[in-house]
């Protein structure tokens, strides 16, 4: 009996399946796609199946509701899905307007898809012109346009709001206002559809978030092929024809992946909605579901279901479009000079009027915080009801505020500061990272079911509010006997803001051609060379978005944090909630000021260290 050099089919079976492991796992983008795949589902999954199986459970506050049905605290039930969808009428001989569905959820939802769709369409809109304006028009101020542009996403958004209050509320309208600087300076009265609902909210918000249509567009206009461009020109093809043929479908990636991010955003904003709609009755699902989360968080839980779902609903849709046979490859091995759309006399006023809107959104609001820190009696701006003593006093008896001292001296807000920077460098290094990751392995393994787990799984924790999230890691931390502390907050920061990276990375390695790594293989360039030495230097401006976002987005939290951290104290955003709720205005302005001027000083350093900041995505 001789020895069989073949081997039996079982083992040849084996060998070809030990084969195509081994090629498949010798593709760095697989291995990338399978351990983000695992980490993924641990981190967004089982939190999302933990919030949505509160929806079926009878929550403590609840008990008195179901105790008539024979429930106890922990029960199976349904009953949240009756009161809150389908009690259609209000039992007295009401119509459906005046039922507890429609008041609770119908018509909040409605408000709710008005507002996002709206701040959407602002977004894409304000950010998309401007960056089109920056990088292919001869418009005059674009270094300062292009920096003063992030200014109203640095500041967090209820600031904006809360500027947009001061300055044009009057006693004509809402609940409990009084004059602001329009009508107590100019006897102006704004009328309330101006000062409070929906158009002031949509504005708010598509201010706020335009920055990301700003970066991610700009970005990829900067730095796609210029020979696209020129070559449609040579062949004497319009300029308005050359920007829906050629521009437009370049950009779309970009397009889509800032509606998923501004919708999804607006859908879970709370704090807009609180200052400009709770003074005349105009709720959202966010305020709705905060207001109910004491009371009733099944029910709560179900409208956190629903954000879900329209979230959900869009990135399906980005995904088919952005997953299709059409190619947004922009950057490859050559590249020219565009040709820059002369405005003639038009790039000083369109200049102009951008520069008076940026000044309005930007620059004001700042000048206000400013005034509003260092004015001792609310209202009253003159030299002697100014004083600096809210920054460097020390024993002020003004707010009855004890022993605390201006903020420049105090112990506690440095403390502060320290672990704000230190959570948001660390939040925006790991988010970071893992963009960029990911962002090489969807694009490399491109159309695959892997990678669309994962591309799909990465944006999931932007789909879940701030609040909800929030308190899913606090009641996963009490499960798993994990002591609060900065660890908690650094994790669920990591991935929380995640989707700013993975959206950053993606749009970048959708628009690198393949030729480039192609060419760094053949000549025998390991995978962390061709990483470290061609594919980040190329998109290092869009690479850099994805760190600078999760970083500027964390500086600025509160509601992610505010049922995390062990003590109000811990970080800035939570101290400058504590003084405002103790009626300290002057201190909250001047936290708020300080919050932002930080900001402002990382970018700049970055800017200087690499040439990068926020808004070099466009470049100016």
């Amino acid at each position: 009996m001789t020895a069989s050099t073949a081997g039996t089919p079982p083992e040849r079976s084996l060998a070809r399946t030990g084969g195509k492991l081994r090629a498949w796992f010798s593709k760095p983008a697989n291995v990338i796609l399978l351990l983000f795949c695992i980490a993924l589902i641990v981190l967004t999954l089982y939190p999302l199946f933990s919030m949505l199986s509160e929806m079926f459970l009878v929550h403590s506050p609840e008990r008195s509701m179901v105790r008539k049905m024979g429930l106890k605290v922990g029960d199976f039930t349904t009953v949240h899905f009756d009161k809150l969808l389908f009690t259609l009428d209000d039992g007295i001989g009401g119509d459906f307007t005046t039922s507890n569905s429609w008041i609770n959820f119908y018509q909040p939802l409605l408000n709710t898809l008005l507002v996002s769709v709206s701040a959407s369409a602002i977004a894409i809109l304000f950010g998309g012109v401007v960056a089109f304006l920056i990088t292919r028009t001869n418009i005059s101020c674009k270094k300062f346009i292009s920096g003063v542009f992030v200014f109203p996403y640095i500041m967090p958004s209820w600031t904006l709001a809360t500027f947009w209050q001061t300055f044009f509320k009057n006693t004509q309208i809402g609940l409990g206002t009084s004059n602001g600087i329009m009508a107590s300076v100019f006897g102006v009265y704004m009328p309330e559809w101006f000062v409070y609902g929906p158009f002031p909210i949509a504005l708010v918000l598509g201010l706020h978030y335009a920055p990301f249509a700003y970066i991610l567009i700009g970005g990829i206009l900067r730095n796609m092929d210029a020979n696209l461009e020129e070559a449609a020109t040579i062949l004497k093809t319009g300029r308005s024809r050359i920007i829906r043929k050629i521009t437009l479908p370049i950009v779309k990636p970009a397009m889509l992946s800032t509606l998923l991010l501004v919708f999804a955003s607006s859908m879970s904003a709370y704090s807009v909605p609180v200052f400009l709609g709770n003074p005349v009755r105009y709720y959202t699902l966010s305020t709705k579901m905060k207001s109910m989360m004491d009371t009733y968080p099944g029910q709560a839980y179900i409208m956190v279901a629903v954000m879900i779902i329209f979230g959900v609903g869009i990135l399906l849709i980005n995904q088919k479009v952005t997953n299709s046979r059409k190619q947004f490859t922009t950057v490859t091995g050559k590249s020219g000079q565009v040709s820059l759309i002369d405005l003639n006399a038009g790039k000083r006023i369109i200049a102009a009027v951008l520069v008076i809107i940026l000044l309005m959104v930007a620059v004001v609001p700042l000048v206000t915080f400013a005034l509003e820190s260092v004015i001792i009696k609310a209202g009253d701006y003159s030299l002697s009801n100014m004083t600096l003593d809210f920054w460097l006093g020390k024993g002020l008896t003004y707010l009855d505020q004890g022993d605390d001292t201006g903020i420049l001296l105090s112990a506690k807000v440095w403390k502060a500061l320290g672990y704000s920077l230190l959570l948001a460098v660390s939040c925006a290094l790991i988010a970071g990272t893992c963009g960029v990751l990911i962002g090489y392995g969807v694009a490399r393994r491109r159309g695959s079911r892997l990678a669309n787990w994962v591309n799909n799984l990465s944006f999931f924790p932007y789909l879940m509010p701030s609040l909800a999230f929030g308190a899913i890691y606090l009641s996963m931390s009490s499960k798993l006997s994990v002591p609060l502390g900065l660890g908690v907050l650094i994790l669920a920061g990591s991935i929380k803001y995640m989707p700013f990276a993975t959206r950053s990375g993606v749009s970048a390695m959708l628009q690198l051609s393949g030729e480039i790594e192609e060419a760094a293989v053949i000549t025998g360039v390991s995978w962390w060379k061709r990483m470290l030495r061609v594919i980040f230097p190329i998109q290092k401006s869009s690479f850099l978005s994805g760190y600078l976002l999760p970083m500027v987005s964390c500086m600025r939290e509160l509601s992610l944090f505010v049922l995390l951290v062990p003590t109000s104290n811990t970080i800035l955003t939570t101290m400058l909630m504590q003084y405002s709720e103790k009626g300290w205005a002057q201190f909250g302005n001047a936290i708020n000021l300080l919050i932002i001027v930080v900001v402002l000083l990382i970018n700049f350093v970055v800017n200087k260290l690499t040439g990068a900041s926020i808004d070099k995505g466009v470049g100016g």
